[in-house]
């Protein structure tokens, strides 16, 4: 009855099988964790494990700290002493017709402007904690985009594009580089209370496999264990969980063979080990009492300041990608007050995210993690000079302000202008598309080599468009 064909094994000859095949499996995780194997090798393996960059990196994380809705770049950090002198007029160069409901003339910033560090930036009053590391800033002062509308502006600016069919820039990050932490999501996306428009596809991986989708955490509660939805299993012992979810793992992947390829099934045997994992690594990763008080203090206790802590501690566990969007009072846009109050709206903004996002910066230097950490500041455009109403602005994509601090970049540096009001960029221009190449660049990626095969086309995340922005890198 017996009809392998190869002749039986002694204990020695088992023994000896089954001791190489340990070290075979133990060489392949640890020439994956370097690198070693192809990237074809390195994804059989696990399709997040650690891969090479296409040449040498400036970083090795991205900490994304979005504002939707729109910051004023003339209220925060474009100073624009003209507009005062020529208050309530409209001169020609802001006389675009594209401007609605902005019938009035120019209208000056209401808070003051200070020079910060040994580069004498000058940044509003509503944001000293961030003045105060303006030397470790570099100032994109000649932003622009496509499109002044709230929906497709924030798909734009974390996909690339206009609509919510394509990856977002933190999936396309870990498809390209892995994660360097098992137990935890490649890519994490967070807020308080409220998510930016368009939400999941934000952080989505689209036609991307499901293992380089973004997780998303709310942090309006800090609990560790409440932190993610369904993560506990209060019916299991661990062992228990691990040999129902070995069985179940086993059972699928004999589907997924007779199948040959299905790309969800795939997804949910990744999402169902990473679950596994993260119940147990979540907690340790979110459990902010394992801070010092000088700590906690440092950064304070807003919300969006949680937050900040939060983004370096996963950064620290080795998570490729954090995006922290800024919300508050549940409003998924919460920079679009200017509308209507300029003033009040965006000095109760600055004041719930400004020292918690200074303290991140401070952070990160303190705990060597400077040099490998790359951080972004921006929203998906800005607010134009004149006014709309008697105390707010309009949308504005014809030039805003994003900033990049870390290692990677050039500190106490501003690069590019927009025109004398603080409107359209005129001096070294920088789209999305290019930001995104020089994002993905500083991480030792072409964005033009990071391409995926969908559909009977190559995309990547730049699309057809892009350039690097040389001049920021450090």
């Amino acid at each position: 009855m017996h009809r392998n064909p190869l002749p039986p094994m002694n204990r020695r000859d088992l023994l000896h099988r089954i001791g190489a095949g340990f070290g075979t499996l133990g060489l392949a995780g640890v020439m994956s964790n370097a690198g070693m194997l192809g990237e074809a090798q390195a994804a059989a393996v696990s399709p997040l494990a650690p891969k090479q960059p296409h040449f040498a990196p400036k970083a090795k994380y991205v900490i994304q700290l979005f504002m939707p809705g729109g910051p004023s770049q003339v209220d925060t950090f474009d100073y624009k002493p003209e507009i005062a002198k020529y208050k309530g007029q409209r001169p020609q160069v802001v006389n675009r017709k594209s401007l609605r409901n902005t019938k009035l003339g120019l209208f000056p910033s209401p808070f003051g402007f200070q020079q910060y560090g040994e580069c004498g930036k000058w940044v509003s009053d509503i944001f000293p904690h961030v003045g105060e590391m303006a030397d470790d800033i570099c100032f994109i002062h000649s932003m622009h985009t496509d499109i002044p509308e709230h929906a497709g502006a924030i798909l734009m600016m974390n996909l690339g594009h206009l609509q919510p069919s394509r990856p977002s820039i933190g999936s396309w990050m870990v498809y390209g580089l892995g994660t360097e932490n098992a137990d935890l999501p490649g890519f994490v996306a967070m807020s308080p209370r409220a998510q930016p428009r368009g939400k999941m596809a934000n952080w989505g991986n689209s036609f991307l496999p499901g293992a380089y989708a973004g997780t998303y955490v709310n942090i309006a509660s800090m609990k560790p264990d409440a932190i993610l939805k369904n993560l506990k299993n209060r019916w299991l012992p661990r062992a228990d969980q691990r040999r129902q979810a070995d069985l179940l793992a086993k059972l699928n992947q004999l589907d997924l063979e007779r199948q040959q390829q299905d790309q969800q099934l795939e997804a949910s045997i990744q999402a169902m080990e990473m679950a596994f994992r993260m119940q147990f690594a979540v907690p340790d990763a979110f459990d902010m009492a394992q801070e010092s008080k000088s700590t906690l203090e440092m950064y304070g206790d807003a919300e969006y300041a949680k937050g900040c802590l939060m983004a370096r501690r996963l950064i620290e566990r080795g998570v490729r990608y954090v995006q922290l969007s800024h919300s508050i009072d549940g409003y998924d846009i919460a920079w679009d007050t200017g509308h209507g109050d300029i003033k009040g709206g965006h000095k109760r903004l600055a004041d719930a995210c400004d020292q918690g996002i200074a303290a991140l910066l401070k952070d990160l230097k303190q705990r060597g993690l400077w040099d490998e950490t790359l951080v972004i500041w921006g929203g998906e455009f800005g607010r134009a000079p004149t006014s709309e109403g008697q105390r707010g602005r309009d949308h504005d994509h014809y030039g805003f302000t994003v900033w990049m601090a870390g290692g990677a970049v050039k500190g106490g540096t501003s690069y590019g202008a927009t025109d004398q009001f603080g409107l359209t960029a005129v001096d070294n221009r920088v789209h999305v598309h290019d930001l995104h190449a020089t994002i993905l660049h500083l991480m030792g990626l072409d964005h033009e080599r990071l391409t995926y095969r969908y559909s009977g086309r190559d995309f990547r995340l730049t699309d057809v468009h892009g350039h690097v922005v040389h001049d920021v890198i450090a």
